[in-house]
């Protein structure tokens, strides 16, 4: 039983190392739950292995940095995604792309 939780806490450290992926990513990968995939990778792995623990604590550090950008950017992302969506669904006639002047 210990082996299994101890190969899938390395394999998940190895996806963060070698891959560079967030934990969200490497728990999908390996099909865990973000929150089993996050106390493995900041827990368990310090007892299993230091030098790979050092390398995936770096990538973690590095992605906490950088969230708010992330998330910055998803957010552009959506409300340029819904203005599109708003503008394909009305209807020509709700659409007045040329103003009367003078009349």
């Amino acid at each position: 039983m210990h082996t299994d939780i101890n190969d899938r806490c390395i394999a998940l450290a190895r996806c963060v190392a070698e891959k560079g992926a967030t934990v969200r990513q490497a728990a999908r990968e390996v099909g865990v739950s973000k929150s089993l995939a996050h106390r493995e990778l900041t827990i368990r792995l310090k007892y299993l292995d230091g030098t790979l623990y050092a390398q995936v604590r770096k990538q973690l550090l590095y992605h906490k940095a950088v969230r708010h950008l992330r998330g910055g950017e998803a957010t552009k992302r959506k409300f340029a995604a819904e203005k599109m969506e708003k503008v394909e669904n009305e209807s020509p006639k709700k659409r007045n792309f040329s103003k009367k002047v003078g009349n």
